[in-house]
């Protein structure tokens, strides 16, 4: 089917790490309302190991994993940088090489 495998290729899996539960899930339930994602896990319990400002760092995080496509990806990261306490926010963005029929067309219709 033509149309499913042109939707495949507009998938994005987003990742996105929150300094604190509390935040992600705000950030998390805000996207979705507003229908930038389909969907974000909020897992708890990353170790985040990183160089800032000359110094390498380390900071427990949230990590957020939000399914898109590329026509709401622009918004995402606008509201996500409106959103998002950090001054750089990590937002790095997947291209899937397939995904579930069922869950693709759900995923599409949720975020139009």
């Amino acid at each position: 089917m033509a149309g499913e495998s042109d939707h495949v290729r507009d998938v994005r899996v987003v990742l996105v790490t929150a300094p604190n539960r509390e935040v992600a899930e705000r950030i998390a339930r805000e996207l979705v309302g507003r229908r930038l994602a389909a969907c974000v896990n909020v897992l708890d319990g990353v170790t985040s190991i990183y160089r800032w400002q000359g110094a390498v760092e380390e900071a427990r995080e949230v990590l957020l994993v939000a399914k898109t496509t590329a026509a709401r990806y622009a918004d995402f990261e606008r509201a996500l940088h409106e959103l998002h306490p950090y001054d750089v926010p990590e937002c790095v963005a997947l291209a899937p090489s397939a995904v579930a029929p069922k869950y693709l067309g759900w995923l599409v219709g949720e975020t139009n």
